[in-house]
């Protein structure tokens, strides 16, 4: 079998979605003007009324930029969210580029990058470029696929290298929603909380997407919300469906964990406008089960996340923990992010080389 050489060590980008450089009006607004201009987040209008209304109206009134004494609504969150070592995606991000780089050795370069601000992945491949990498590995640090995620990391890389007059290999991660390495550390880290059977019920709580984005993922057009439980398994026409990815990873933390039909919900926070977006809302599933349901303890998974964030820290260890309490019930337990846990450095490492082509040891091991 012929194998192509190496000339030149491999490059690794890990990127995540981004963070504001601090937890001010003007880092906020920077951070939410670059994150909702991007198209593939905003999809439904035309460029120039995008550019109006978010830098315009939507960031600086959510950032408080129009008032820097009287934080908005974003900035406060991320306030909240900030720790001593910065923001925590940022900081447990960085861990991982440092274990990945240790583990991986010489050979390889690994960088950090963010889709939004910084690092930004045009100066992490550059740096790549210069150190004369023979190939860049893209891994997404984001499960399921999505085009405001993983589409739209691909399509900057894909931008900045578009620029270079010699391209080096280029390996695109599209997901790994249902990887058995990433699903036992989810598995492991609900276990580690106690005993399943001490919850009246589990969640699965993903990032929402406008039901729109998840249509337009259907080439077919005869799927998606066209077919009853298109999202119950994993097909051809729906391989690349986020919803569906995020139901593959729900089914294969169940089976991990053995968990019986009828004690768990997949269901969609972070619902912004007034579409239609992936359904059941997680806010709606905790009024039922607190209000109809009687449940009083639950345990919250969220895989579309690896590291903490508003979206766990605070949409659900707060402002959902303070709705359920209101509706009756005692208290949401949220599954420990991966965040720098070794068994998810494991993981990252092991699924990099399997794709690599090559192995390389775990501490376990």
């Amino acid at each position: 079998m012929y194998v192509q050489q190496h000339f030149g060590k491999q490059g690794i980008l890990l990127v995540n979605l981004g963070t504001p450089d601090a937890p001010t009006p003007r880092a906020v607004n920077r951070y939410l003007g670059e994150f909702l201009t991007d198209p593939r987040v905003i999809d439904n209008l035309p460029g120039l009324a995008q550019q109006v209304l978010v830098r315009g109206i939507i960031a600086p009134i959510r950032s408080g930029i129009v008032n820097p004494f009287k934080p908005g609504g974003s900035t406060k969150l991320y306030q909240e969210l900030w720790t001593e070592n910065g923001s925590p995606l940022k900081y447990y991000g960085e861990i991982l580029t440092a274990a990945v780089t240790e583990r991986l050795g010489d050979e390889y370069v690994v960088r950090l990058a963010m889709r939004y601000q910084q690092p930004s992945i045009e100066s992490a491949v550059r740096e790549l470029i210069a150190e004369g990498v023979s190939s860049i590995t893209v891994f997404p640090l984001f499960p399921q696929y999505a085009s405001a995620t993983t589409g739209s990391v691909h399509q900057e890389v894909m931008r900045v290298l578009s620029k270079e007059q010699t391209i080096p290999n280029v390996h695109l991660v599209n997901s790994y929603y249902e990887h058995p390495l990433l699903i036992k550390v989810f598995a492991d880290n609900a276990r580690d909380v106690g005993p399943l059977s001490q919850w009246d019920h589990i969640i699965f709580s993903y990032h929402g997407l406008p039901q729109r984005q998840l249509k337009k993922a259907d080439n077919s057009g005869c799927h998606c919300y066209k077919v009853e439980g298109c999202c119950n398994r994993i097909g051809q026409v729906n391989q690349f469906c986020y919803s569906a990815q995020c139901h593959a990873t729900t089914r294969a933390i169940v089976a991990e964990l053995g968990l019986p039909e009828g004690s768990y919900t997949t269901s969609f926070q972070s619902r912004l406008g007034f579409d239609d977006w992936a359904k059941p809302y997680t806010i709606d599933v905790l009024e039922d089960l607190a209000k109809n349901k009687g449940a009083k303890k639950l345990l919250c998974f969220s895989p579309a996340f690896v590291a903490d964030c508003l979206e766990t820290t605070i949409e659900i260890g707060v402002e959902y923990q303070e709705e359920f309490e209101a509706w009756g019930g005692e208290h949401i337990q949220l599954v420990p992010s991966l965040n720098d846990d070794p068994r998810w450095i494991d993981a990252v490492v092991g699924m990099l080389t399997e794709r690599m082509g090559e192995k390389v040891l775990t501490e376990g091991q």
